[in-house]
């Protein structure tokens, strides 16, 4: 060896680096300038010789460590007392194939010193577009720039399939005290597979995907993939522009129906079998492109506003449903690349179909490979599991309270708006992140500092997030799933409360269910389950729902959940859709309930679709076709939710005949519907409703779905004068067993009666 670059060389630094154990390798990796000249050190293991590239020439570098240490000295230039100059490396690998490649140690760091500052303080909203794997071009070089959050590691190193996988070969550089490690690696290109390695203290190494990756190879595998999810070419300008137009809530002001659905069981493929005789991985799942096309067929048919994606994140086990998380910045691998997905979400705004995605910042697995103890230690989660696991869920729960974990998850909510322009977010289990003692018993959660139960930092997270989107101003919604009484779940955050857009309505659900389940016989009984909900519907801004969590785990299916003989269960089911669609709130099934689906949601399936073509399935199928256009039409049926001003019971009282019978208004307070239900076998041919003022009444809709005077039925009725129900009118209605009916009306305040 060379005697004088023996001498200068520090060989505690060395080693580290051999041994991979060092967070600053540019401290020693690279060209430097010292006194005595340009020193160049690499580390490349498996390689038996490197040439250094500069200036034209090659000067071969000596090994001078067996584990694929190189160096070289080379004397002093005038020009390089002011600029490092450029280099590059030719490697010689011991299989005697080569490569020409740019030293990763060369590059300057992506993060100014304001990124650090915003990082640290919680407030770097678009924090995705620096960290994670980004293809990317610095001092005219073509390569991907890779940073991540591993606040107490030794060591992280970048490996894939490009560098055998060898923690040695990219260890990443560490920024200050920020936690922040990042590398920039030449040459390399989207579709490259890797993980981070971790050492930490008196631990063997460990890999971990990157929380902010773009995507994930499909399981059972779970590395990250660089992607480059720009240069998509979105067409949605036009639906962007209306949903701008709405401004900050305006949605609350439009009709909302919304189509949940599972996309991997909304419609399977039969899975190929390869030549083996194994069956083909992925095959049975259809993919974004394809789904955008069925999903958006189906759902303008029948006439829904919105589709509810339940979780699109990756996730690892399909019986997860995806709301165990790995891959938050990731659309699945199941259905296809984030570009696909991109697609899809287009497609669905080209045919005016908004998008909802559910999200999960309430909990993360523990697979060893995602965001459990990241770094070898509580990183993203609570450290004291009284506050940091779900006992019920074996999950690990976000520490709220750390900058850098609202930065991961209020920049991921925004990501999903900007880079795959969705119109909302439905939060999942936002109760559990509400309550410290949540699923737990006396002794096992942590009271906060005034003693309570309230999780101060969730609340304060909620806040800053929900005060984002609102400020957005582009018609962009958030929604609640909260299943207790927390208050003000919906007000605005200046006004103590949490933001959301719209709350789930999980009280209506379950007294709605509660009773549809009854025997008719015994329904007037219960019949302040179905009236109790319009006591606090304008507390909160809510949406009706009858969800995916119904009709799962022997629950039975919604038909199912109907009392009586086989037609009884059709019958019953349609009254009970109406009295939803007629009650205030916006409104959301789920896919397979609008068609009477027989067997529980299973994910692992297809829904039975060939059931459209039995009669009585059809039958609920041409109801809610119906009902959900009759929905959209009639401003009376969404336009004052959340006002006293929009619904008034004309009986809430006629619990003996299990009859419903109220008036859904505009904001006008003219143009209103009359709803009757009737919530028995029985037939009442003699029964009236009361009714506000004289005039035409017209029936629109009845028991069988949408009325008109072109279908040879009587759908004209005049008011009489005579009191019914406490009103100075009533409309004479010959009500079937289970029958129903909507009429529309007019009417001024002035009591000027109107014909239609």
């Amino acid at each position: 060896m060379n005697e004088r670059l023996e001498e200068i060389m520090n060989w505690a630094e060395v080693e580290d680096v051999t041994y991979a154990e060092t967070a600053n390798p540019k401290k020693i990796l690279g060209a430097h300038i010292i006194p005595e000249g340009l020193l160049v050190q690499s580390f490349v293991p498996t390689a038996k010789a490197i040439e250094l590239v500069l200036g034209g020439q090659r000067y071969p570098m000596e090994r001078v460590d067996e584990a694929g240490f190189f160096a070289t000295l080379l004397p002093m230039e005038e020009a390089w007392n002011e600029e490092l100059p450029a280099y590059s490396y030719h490697i010689t690998y011991d299989n005697d194939t080569t490569e020409d490649s740019e030293d990763p140690y060369a590059f300057p760091s992506t993060y100014t010193d304001r990124d650090i500052k915003k990082y640290q303080g919680g407030i770097w909203y678009d924090i995705y577009e620096k960290m994670g794997a980004h293809p990317i071009r610095i001092n005219g070089v073509d390569g991907v720039a890779f940073s991540v959050w591993a606040p107490n590691a030794e060591r992280v190193s970048v490996v894939g399939d490009f560098n055998l996988w060898d923690g040695r070969r990219h260890m990443m550089q560490r920024l200050g005290d920020s936690g922040v490690f990042e590398l920039f690696i030449p040459h390399l290109a989207p579709g490259s597979l890797y993980k981070y390695e971790i050492k930490c203290h008196h631990q063997e190494p460990f890999l971990k995907i990157d929380p902010y990756a773009f995507g994930f190879e499909l399981r059972p595998g779970n590395a990250s993939i660089v992607e480059d999810i720009g240069q998509f070419t979105w067409t949605d300008a036009a639906w962007q522009q209306q949903k701008a137009e709405r401004g900050v809530g305006g949605i609350k002001e439009d009709a909302m129906s919304v189509y949940e659905l599972h996309l991997g069981s909304f419609a399977r493929k039969q899975q190929a079998v390869n030549e083996d005789g194994t069956t083909q991985l992925g095959s049975e799942f259809y993919n974004y492109r394809e789904l955008a096309v069925k999903v958006a067929d189906y759902v303008k048919q029948e006439g829904y506003t919105h589709v509810e994606l339940m979780p699109v994140m990756e996730h690892p086990l399909d019986a997860s449903w995806g709301y165990q998380v790995t891959g938050y910045f990731a659309p699945t691998s199941r259905h296809g690349s984030p570009k696909e997905f991109m697609y899809m979400v287009d497609y669905l705004h080209q045919h005016g179909i908004g998008v909802i995605l559910d999200w999960v910042p309430a909990h993360f697995p523990k697979d060893a490979q995602g965001l459990a103890d990241f770094d070898g230690t509580p990183t993203y989660e609570y450290a004291d599991p009284r506050k940091g696991e779900h006992p019920d869920w074996g999950t690990k729960i976000f520490d709220y309270g750390k900058n850098e974990v609202q930065n991961f998850l209020i920049g991921n909510a925004l990501y999903w708006y900007d880079e795959y322009h969705i119109d909302g977010l439905r939060v999942d289990a936002v109760a559990s992140m509400l309550y410290l003692d949540y699923g737990r018993k006396d002794g096992e959660w942590v009271p906060n500092k005034y003693g309570g139960n309230g999780n101060l930092e969730a609340i304060e997270f909620f806040k800053h997030l929900n005060s984002i989107i609102l400020g957005r101003k582009d018609g962009s919604i958030i929604i609640a799933e909260e299943s207790t009484a927390w208050p003000k779940v919906t007000a605005a955050p200046e006004y103590d409360g949490l933001g959301f857009t719209y709350k789930w309505n999980m009280g209506w659900m379950h007294d709605f269910l509660d009773y549809m389940k009854l025997d008719p016989y015994f329904r007037k009984g219960a019949h302040n389950k179905m009236t109790f909900g319009m006591s606090y519907a304008s507390s909160e801004k809510f949406i009706l729902v009858l969800s995916h969590d119904e009709v799962v785990h022997l629950k039975c299916s919604m038909i199912n959940k109907m009392p009586g003989l086989y037609e009884d269960k059709f019958r019953n089911l349609k009254c009970g859709y109406l009295f939803m669609f007629g009650h205030a709130g916006k409104k959301l099934l789920f896919m397979g309930q609008d068609f009477a689906q027989l067997h529980e949601w299973d994910e692992k399936v297809s829904l039975d679709w060939y059931l459209t073509e039995e009669p009585e399935h059809k039958g609920v199928q041409n109801f809610m076709r119906d009902l959900l256009h009759m929905y959209r039409k009639y401003p009376a049926m969404w336009e004052q939710d959340d006002s006293w001003e929009g619904f008034e019971w004309i009986n809430a009282d006629d619990a003996d005949r299990s009859i419903f019978s109220f008036i859904r208004k505009d904001h006008t307070g003219k143009n209103s519907l009359v709803f009757v239900v009737n919530m028995t076998p029985v037939e009442r041919p003699d029964y009236a409703v009361g009714v506000p003022t004289r005039g035409r009444y017209t029936l629109i809709f009845d028991e069988n779905g949408a009325v008109s005077s072109k279908d040879g039925r009587k759908n004209a009725y005049q008011a009489k004068k005579g009191e019914c129900d406490g009103r100075p009118y009533h409309v004479a209605y010959p009500l079937p067993a289970y029958g129903c009916a909507v009429f529309r009306f007019q009417y001024d305040r002035a009591g000027i009666d109107k014909k239609l």
